[in-house]
């Protein structure tokens, strides 16, 4: 008889045989579920000293993390941006980095330390085993939920123990701190500095072509001249700071035309003193209409009107440019009378 003609039942193994027969025993159910393990007590579970030990060892953690978030606001406050320092064995590093970095990590790390120690040591480890159910719950379901929530929190021992829910609910309210902190590297606090000009009383006005006082009879009707105020040169190394505030724009204008009692108050025969910053983004203004005094920023097109106070009468711009008071002093030059009397330049720095 040939292999092709022994009959396939033959060469498997009997259903029901026996390990002398080369037969596989198969269990009635391969699957059947092995059940939850027999759950062990903790140390912490029988011994309430033990409990207490992890608790202070929780509120220790908690309360690392409200000191590491204080020394991140201190470090902001200690640490210049530029200071550099040794550190073994990283090597030369950021003094302001390096701090924040360490206090903020270490106060990220004691609330993660802290919660990972109180889970496992204090709450319960009963491991619970659900059926599955349908995504939308019944009522008797979401009432389960919320009583199974509510025991929770009381095996959490979170009432029973204020220690540990007060020193976590401080750790976690001040670590936010530090992301408010974060809002110092928008760049340094402005303080006064937008609001004040070297433009004081006294001070000669500077022809910008000439770098020489300007006298009365300098200034034509019609003309524009650019002047900034004595003692500031372009050699110093701030000069692009201090004329970016104290730009100045001079037109001479018949007195007769000025329509804004203060512009006229405020100028000198006719001659007026103007910020040269367009108060839409902080552009220089450098185009002049004679016939009509208009100015015109070339960035945006906005245009004020020279013998009306510099109103805005197109653009943009916010609000007027502001005026300097000039006069002249004992030897024929013109000087100011004291400084801009609103912040030069955008009109969101007049509302900060």
């Amino acid at each position: 008889m040939s292999s092709q003609e022994i009959p396939e039942e033959k060469h498997l193994p009997s259903e029901q045989g026996d390990a002398h027969h080369g037969g596989v025993a198969i269990a009635d159910d391969p699957f059947a579920d092995p059940g939850l393990p027999v759950h062990k007590p903790r140390i912490q579970d029988i011994d309430e000293r033990a409990a207490k030990r992890s608790e202070r060892t929780v509120a220790m953690l908690f309360t690392v993390s409200m000191l590491a978030t204080i020394g991140f606001i201190a470090s902001y406050v200690i640490f210049p941006v530029d200071k550099i320092v040794y550190i073994f064995p990283i090597g030369k590093v950021s003094a302001l980095n390096f701090s924040l970095g360490l206090t903020l990590g270490v106060a990220l790390f004691c609330i993660g330390a802290g919660a990972v120690h109180w889970a496992r040591t204090l709450m319960s480890d009963v491991e619970v085993a659900a059926e599955r159910h349908e995504i939308a719950a019944p009522p008797e379901v979401k009432a389960q939920v919320l009583q199974d929530f509510a025991d929770g929190a009381n095996e959490s021992g979170i009432g029973r123990r204020p220690l540990i829910r007060n020193t976590m609910l401080g750790a976690m309210a001040m670590v936010p701190l530090a992301g408010v902190m974060l809002l110092r590297d928008l760049g340094p606090l402005p303080e006064e500095k937008l609001r004040k000009t070297l433009w004081a009383k006294g001070k000669l006005l500077i022809n910008d072509n000439t770098n020489e006082p300007l006298r009365p009879e300098d200034v034509l009707v019609g003309s524009l001249t650019f002047a900034r105020p004595e003692g500031l040169e372009e050699e110093q190394h701030d000069f692009q700071v201090q004329i970016a505030k104290a730009a100045l724009m001079i037109v001479r204008i018949q007195p007769d035309d000025i329509k804004d009692k203060q512009e006229l108050e405020w100028s000198h025969d006719g001659i007026v003193a103007y910020s040269k910053i367009c108060t839409h983004v902080g552009c220089p203004i450098s185009l002049y209409e004679q016939q009509t005094h208009h100015v015109l920023c070339p960035c945006h097109q906005s245009t004020f009107d020279l013998s009306d106070g510099a109103r805005v009468i197109f653009g943009p711009a916010g609000h007027a440019l502001p005026q300097l008071r000039i006069g002249v002093n004992d030897e024929g030059f013109l000087e100011a009378l004291g400084d801009f009397e609103e912040p030069v330049g955008p009109a969101f720095w007049e509302r900060g």
